[in-house]
C-alpha cells in the first residue's frame, strides 16, 4: 500500500472511533500527537483507538490527543482534516461501533490483554485525576505559553538540522560555496522568531495575531540600534522571545481595550494605530531592557549551574522531568529552552531532560523481564518500545510505569543517573546541547551540538543514554515490584480455548490461581494511583 493510502486508511480508522466527523470540534498536531477537540467525549471508543495498528497510545488533557509518533502525526493529520470535511458535507457522522453482545464471543485480542487493559485503565484514571489537577490558573497560563512555541517547533528542528550540516561542512572545509547558503537557511528563522511567536502569542490570548507580530517585528527591527533606553543603546533583538511574547501580551490587551472603548466608525482606524503606538513604545522603551535583562540571568544561570554542580543538577533535572510533566510545569522550561537556543545556539538543558526516557525504557524492559508469565503487558512493552527509544515515551508511562506505581519511580532515577552522567561532563567542560527542541531519546542525535566537536557530543550524549537505560533497569529489576505486586502481575491472562467455551465465549474471572482480583483485593503496599502523588 502506498504511504499516502496508508496515512488515509489510519485517518479513516480514527475518524468513526472519535464519534465521527460531527463530534470533531477542533484539530491541530504537535511533534507525536493529533490533537481533537471533541464535542462529546463518551463517543469515544478508547479501547479500539488503542488497538489501531498506526495508534501508540491516547492521552486526555484539554484536547483528546492520539498519540501517533514522528513524522506519522504529520502526514496522517492532513488526511483526518480532509475526511471531516467530507463527513461535514456529506451526512452526519457516523456513530462508533457498538459494544458486542453479551453471548458474543470476544475477540483473541481482547481475551488476551485483560492486565494490559487493567493497567491502561488505571493509567487513563491517573491521567484525569491529574488533569483536574492541572486545572489551574497558573497551569492554564503555562499551557498557552506552551501552545505559542509548540508550533514553532518544526521548523526548529528543520534549521537546526542545518545549522548541524553546516558545522560539519565548515569543519571538514568541504563545500565552501553552499556553506553560506546553508548559514542563511540555518539563521532566518532564529533571526525572526521574535516575530513568529509575537503573532502565536496574541492568537493564544484572544487578539488579532497580525498586531501581535507587528509589535514583535519593533525587536528584531536593526533600526532600533539607534535609540537609547535605559542609559544603554538597544541593540536589535534584544529580549528575544521573552520580550516578544510579553509585547505581544501588552498589544492583546490594548486592543481588547479599544475594542470595548473606540465607536465601530473609528475602530478600524484607530485601534490597530493605537495598539502598535502604546504597545512599541512600552516594548522599545521598557520591555526590551528589561526581557534582555531576564533573557541574559536565564543563559548566566545555566551556564554556572552545569558549570559548578553538573552533576548534582543534570540528577535532580534527569530525575524530576517525569514528575515535571506529570504536574503540567515542563511547560515553563520551553521559553528557556528557546531563549538558551536564541543566545547561544543550543539549549543545554535538553540533553540532560531527555534522559528521564532513557530511564523510562530500562524500566519498561526490566518489567518485561520480571513478568515472563503476563503476555499482555510483555506485547505492550514491544509494541511501545520503538516508540520509547526514538522519545515518544507516553505508550510505556501510562500503558506500564505510571499505573504499576513503583516502576515510575525507579524509571525517574534511571533519568536522574543518566542526567547525572551527562552534567558530569558539563561540569567538565564538555558542553552537550540541542540546536531544537522537541525529540529526545534517538531522534536528539541530529540535533545535537557542543563545544568540543560533534564526535565528543554524540559520546557523551550516546553514553547518558545507556547509563539512563542501565540504571533505570536495574533499579526496576531489584526494586520496582513487592512480593504482593508481582505475585499479582506475574501470571497468565491466556485463557485455553477450553475455558472460553465453557465460560461461554467470556474471559474467566479470576482465581486463586490466577492472582487475586486487584480492584476487589488491593495491594497492600504502595498504591500504584497514589505513586505520583508521592514522587
Amino acid at each position: 500500500m502506498a504511504t499516502e493510502d496508508k496515512n488515509r486508511a489510519t485517518a479513516a480508522a480514527i475518524l468513526p472511533l472519535v464519534g465521527g466527523a460531527a463530534n470533531v470540534a477542533s484539530i491541530a498536531h504537535c511533534m507525536t500527537r493529533l490533537r481533537l477537540g471533541l464535542h462529546d467525549r463518551s463517543l469515544v471508543d478508547d479501547e479500539a483507538l488503542k488497538a489501531l495498528p498506526a495508534v501508540m497510545g491516547v492521552v486526555e488533557d484539554d484536547t483528546y490527543q492520539i498519540v501517533l509518533g514522528p513524522g506519522t502525526v504529520a502526514r496522517v493529520t492532513p488526511e483526518f482534516e480532509h475526511l471531516v470535511e467530507e463527513g461535514r458535507a456529506a451526512a452526519p457522522a457516523a456513530s462508533p461501533a457498538p459494544a458486542p453482545a453479551p453471548g458474543d464471543a470476544p475477540s483473541a485480542s481482547a481475551v488476551s490483554a485483560v492486565s494490559a487493559d487493567e493497567l491502561a485503565a488505571q493509567g487513563a484514571a491517573i491521567k484525569a485525576q491529574q488533569k483536574a489537577k492541572n486545572a489551574t490558573p497558573f497551569k492554564l497560563f503555562l499551557r498557552k505559553i506552551a501552545n505559542i512555541f509548540v508550533p514553532l517547533i518544526p521548523a526548529l528542528i528543520g534549521c537546526g538540522i542545518i545549522a548541524g550540516l553546516n558545522g560539519l561542512l565548515v569543519n571538514l572545509e568541504w563545500l565552501p560555496a553552499v556553506t553560506p547558503a546553508l548559514a542563511a537557511m540555518a539563521s532566518g528563522f532564529m533571526a525572526l522568531i521574535a516575530v513568529f511567536v509575537g503573532y502565536n502569542t496574541a492568537k493564544e490570548f484572544g487578539g488579532t495575531p497580525i498586531l501581535g507580530g507587528a509589535v514583535a517585528a519593533i525587536i528584531v527591527f536593526p533600526g532600533v540600534a539607534n535609540i537609547d533606553a535605559f542609559g544603554q543603546t538597544l541593540s536589535p533583538g534584544q529580549g528575544g522571545v521573552l520580550g516578544a511574547l510579553g509585547a505581544a501580551v501588552l498589544a492583546v490587551y490594548v486592543e481588547k481595550w479599544c475594542r470595548r472603548w473606540v465607536p465601530e466608525a473609528l475602530d478600524v482606524l484607530v485601534t490597530p494605530t493605537l495598539t502598535v503606538l502604546i504597545s512599541g513604545l512600552v516594548t522599545i522603551f521598557g520591555l526590551m531592557y528589561v526581557a534582555g535583562e531576564v533573557s541574559s540571568a536565564i543563559g548566566t544561570f545555566a551556564d554556572w549551574l552545569l558549570s559548578n554542580g553538573g552533576a548534582g543538577a543534570g540528577f535532580v533535572l534527569g530525575g524530576l522531568f517525569l514528575p515535571l510533566v506529570m504536574l503540567g510545569l515542563h511547560q515553563a522550561l520551553i521559553p528557556i529552552h528557546t531563549t538558551l537556543i536564541e543566545q547561544q545556539g543550543y539549549t543545554v538543558l535538553l540533553p540532560i531532560l531527555a534522559m528521564a526516557g532513557a530511564g523510562q525504557v530500562g524500566a519498561a524492559v526490566a518489567v518485561y523481564f520480571r513478568l515472563p508469565r503476563n503476555e499482555s503487558i510483555r506485547r505492550t512493552i514491544k509494541s511501545a518500545l520503538p516508540a520509547g527509544l526514538l522519545g515518544v515515551g507516553e505508550p510505556l508511562i501510562y500503558g506500564v510505569s505510571l499505573p504499576l506505581g513503583r516502576p515510575f519511580i525507579t524509571a525517574c532515577v534511571g533519568g536522574a543517573f543518566g542526567g547525572g552522567f551527562v552534567g558530569l561532563f558539563n561540569q567538565l567542560g564538555d558542553t552537550v546541547g540541542s540546536t531544537a527542541i522537541g525529540p529526545s531519546g534517538w531522534a536528539l542525535f541530529p540535533l545535537l551540538d557542543g563545544n568540543h566537536g560533534l564526535g565528543s557530543t554524540i559520546a557523551i550524549y550516546g553514553g547518558g543514554l545507556l547509563v539512563g537505560y542501565v540504571a533505570g533497569f536495574l533499579a526496576t529489576y531489584f526494586f520496582g515490584f513487592g512480593k504482593e505486586l508481582l505475585a499479582e502481575f506475574n501470571v497468565s491472562q491466556e485463557p485455553t480455548p477450553s475455558t472460553v467455551a465453557a465460560t461461554g465465549g467470556t474471559s474467566p474471572a479470576p482465581t486463586a490461581t490466577t492472582g487475586p482480583d486487584h480492584r476487589d483485593h488491593p495491594d497492600p503496599g504502595p498504591d500504584p494511583a497514589k505513586a505520583p502523588a508521592g514522587v
